[in-house]
């Protein structure tokens, strides 16, 4: 399992023209899920995540979580972080889970996720989503199991 989290202070998700979700300060996080990844793999990213200290305290320095600024959550499947580019230039997507355990997955993470943060919006698993953010510093992790 893959999370891809960007410090934002705003970020939306469109779907035919529609925003279907939008967060002020928080993160935005891509999620992609694995093959072999189970509820196990998306608890431990989901813990590792909300308990990150990456915005800046009183010093500047970055000492507080997410739950200490009030921040949100949009959460966006994104299974082209599976992308395999070794070879040639066209991306193999072997590694990337099967959509339904993916989905099943990804709808897991975010009522996970919503017992946690009080704010949680979404994309739309599958749909074309047109993402806009204002990555804050910019900062962007990489989690993965």
């Amino acid at each position: 399992m893959k999370f891809v989290i960007q410090r934002v202070t705003e970020c939306s998700v469109t779907v035919d023209g529609q925003v279907i979700g939008a967060i002020r300060k928080g993160f935005l996080v891509l999620i992609g899920a694995g093959r072999e990844d189970t509820r196990e793999n998306a608890d431990a990213l989901i813990k590792k995540m909300i308990g990150l200290r990456i915005f800046e305290d009183e010093n500047g320095k970055t000492n507080l979580s997410l739950k200490d600024v009030d921040g949100s959550l949009l959460l966006v499947s994104q299974f082209t972080l599976y992308a395999n580019c070794k070879k040639g230039n066209r991306p193999s997507f072997i590694e990337a889970g099967e959509p339904k355990m993916a989905e099943e997955l990804y709808d897991y993470i975010v009522a996970e996720c919503r017992r946690q943060v009080p704010i949680v919006e979404t994309g739309s698993f599958g749909a074309d989503m047109k993402v806009a953010l204002v990555n804050d510093g910019p900062f962007t992790i990489i989690l993965e199991n």
